[in-house]
């Protein structure tokens, strides 16, 4: 039961070399990993993935686009795909541009074969977590297209720490109509606390009313 988890993942890896394509995808099934190469970035941009957790090996060299380039043309496209470097020609300006653009690990051959499974563990779980989070978000925002015009209003002020009379003040509505669009919003977002739904305010980009 243990390998459940590893079979809704994918393991992509782009690299020109055949044999390393081959050594890495044979490394990775070896620990029960489902793993699909490419030679080139293109050939990995028209493939049509499943929408599982996922992360990607990308050489650095590659014919037409380089892989720090298409590292930049992934998170344009709006592609969050945690992303492991491999070279055999790395440098430190090299690395520092890869790593602060977001990826994992930046490993340069001959690597051992436990740091490339000890990344493609750390990449498989930040994807996991990112996806987590994005359902999450969707769902408050499925809530939070639910609250009417004036609770949507009222979620901006009580997240901006106001009492229900500055509320009820600067809405001008009595403080008792307050309170129940307060708890209409409380019950509808799902929020357990004021400081829940402050988290939950957060979450959403919710621009918060000045006091």
């Amino acid at each position: 039961m243990k390998e459940q988890p590893e079979a809704r993942s994918i393991v992509f890896v782009v690299d020109d070399d055949a044999s390393v394509r081959e050594a890495i995808g044979s490394l990775l099934r070896s620990v029960g990993l489902q793993v699909e190469v490419f030679g080139t970035a293109a050939e990995f941009l028209k493939n049509k993935s499943p929408d599982v957790t996922a992360c990607l090996i990308l050489d650095i060299r590659l014919p037409g686009v380089s892989g720090l380039d298409f590292q930049v043309e992934l998170a344009a496209a709006n592609i969050h795909i945690p992303i492991i470097f491999i070279t055999g020609h790395g440098d430190i300006p090299m690395t520092v541009r890869a790593m602060k653009a977001g990826a994992v690990e930046f490993l340069t051959k001959p690597f051992r074969d436990q740091d490339l499974l000890d990344a493609v563990q750390i990449a498989l779980e930040r994807d996991r977590t990112r996806r987590a989070q994005d359902k999450t978000v969707h769902e408050l925002r499925h809530h939070y297209e639910a609250l009417t015009s004036r609770e949507r209003q009222v979620i901006s002020l009580v997240t901006a720490g106001l009492m229900n009379k500055q509320i009820a003040a600067e809405l001008g509505v009595s403080e008792i109509t307050v309170k129940v669009h307060r708890g209409s919003v409380m019950k509808k977002m799902g929020a357990r606390s004021l400081a829940d739904l402050v988290r939950m305010a957060d979450a959403l980009g919710i621009k918060r009313a000045r006091r």
